[in-house]
């Protein structure tokens, strides 16, 4: 028997033996083709491959290695698109493999995705060992914040929908543009945009997550701007490591976009096999749910409860001038309004000022607030509310 006879029959039982495996855990389905790049990890291409390995004996996928043929163990049981050690040539070979459907879907160290598409990574909240989703993690789904938040929501749950969570909870941490985020979610939901708000772990609850929220992984997504969102993905994932290795989570996570119908997951130059074989596994279980599918359809729902109308105010607002308004005389401040935004919270106190109202910003231990003279906080609350502030 010759050599390449006995190399067909190994893999040829190989294939079986994977199949009686798959079936006993439930995977009946074709195994998902992913492609993976083969070079460029501050790690080595070793590490990719043990990735690669690890995420096809782990879970019901194909992976696709794209790059220098790699020598190392176990490189035989990988399909291979062969390339040069260049980057460009690697990119090229990873975009004719998307676009002729070679691969269904790809994780890459780096992509140059478009203003509008973002990705939503998944980390391992150490509190209590739970999964959970961050969005966004790179790229960005618009250049004005706030909307970019907003989206980040209707992708974070198509993608954890795709990962198989049917009604995911949604928290907004608590950074700059929460608060307006929050409302133009409660408005989306009042008028019909299925939505399920989770609570912060602290007594006083609220979808306003703190740190000790993320830690615990308290709801399903949580939504952030990408910045925030990738210091997180990174500290989450290479915390117990030092930062030099990132050795827990599933990566920076599948693209998402308005349109866009290509999932590229990103992992990092620092992102070692567990996380790599993660990033595969996330990759083909987002394939397999048709994630840009159910992106399209969230916002869709989103548009049929007002997310175009509430876009435009946020437009507006961002591209108004600042008025500029003399404060009233000053005056003892003994009241707080909460629920207000950092974004908006000077205008909201030139709000009151222009009714007359002294009042002064600050900045309290669940957020911003305005402080005002207690015998003008129901007038100040009512023209907060009217103004859209609080």
């Amino acid at each position: 028997m010759t050599e390449d006879t006995k190399r067909l029959l190994g893999t040829a039982l190989k294939e079986i033996v994977d199949a009686a495996c798959a079936a006993e855990r439930g995977d009946t389905g074709p195994r998902v083709r992913i492609g993976l790049l083969a070079s460029g990890s501050e790690l080595g291409p070793e590490e990719l491959l043990r990735g690669a390995l690890l995420a096809q004996e782990s879970s019901p996928v194909q992976v696709v290695m794209i790059g220098p043929r790699s020598s190392g163990e176990g490189a035989k049981e990988l399909l291979w698109i062969e390339t040069p050690d260049c980057e460009e040539d690697i990119s090229r070979a990873m975009e004719k493999a998307l676009g002729e459907g070679e691969i269904e879907g790809c994780v890459a160290l780096h992509y140059p995705f478009p203003l509008g598409v973002t990705t939503i990574g998944k980390v391992l909240t150490p509190a209590r060992g739970k999964g959970m989703f961050l969005a966004s993690t790179t790229g960005t789904a618009s250049a004005n914040r706030v909307e970019a938040m907003l989206r980040n929501t209707f992708y974070g749950i198509a993608t954890a929908k795709a990962s198989g969570i049917a009604d995911p909870t949604v928290g907004i941490l608590n950074v700059e543009g929460a608060q307006t985020v929050f409302k133009a979610l409660k408005k989306l939901q009042e008028k019909g945009y299925a939505l399920t708000f989770g609570s912060s772990v602290r007594r006083d609850g609220g979808a306003i997550l703190r740190g000790n929220d993320i830690l615990a992984g308290a709801v399903d997504v949580c939504v952030a701007d990408s910045l925030t969102g990738n210091v997180l993905m990174k500290m989450f994932s290479a915390f117990t490591t030092g930062g030099g290795y990132e050795a827990t989570g599933w990566g920076y996570g599948p693209s998402c976009g308005e349109g866009w119908n290509r999932i590229v997951s990103i992992i990092s130059r620092a992102s070692g096999a567990p996380v790599i074989a993660g990033a595969v596994a996330l990759t083909a279980r987002t394939v397999r749910g048709e994630l840009s599918r159910l992106v399209q359809e969230e916002l869709r729902s989103a548009r049929k409860a007002g997310l175009d109308a509430i876009l435009e105010g946020l437009a507006a607002r961002t591209q108004s001038t600042v008025e500029a308004v003399a404060s009233p005389p000053a005056e003892p401040t003994d009241e707080e309004i909460h629920g207000l935004d950092v974004l908006s919270i000077e205008e909201a106190v030139r709000e009151l000022w222009k009714a007359g109202i002294y009042a002064e910003s600050a900045m309290g231990c669940t957020g911003p607030v305005v402080k005002i003279p207690g015998r003008h906080k129901e007038t100040a609350e009512e023209l907060l509310r009217r103004g859209g502030y609080c």
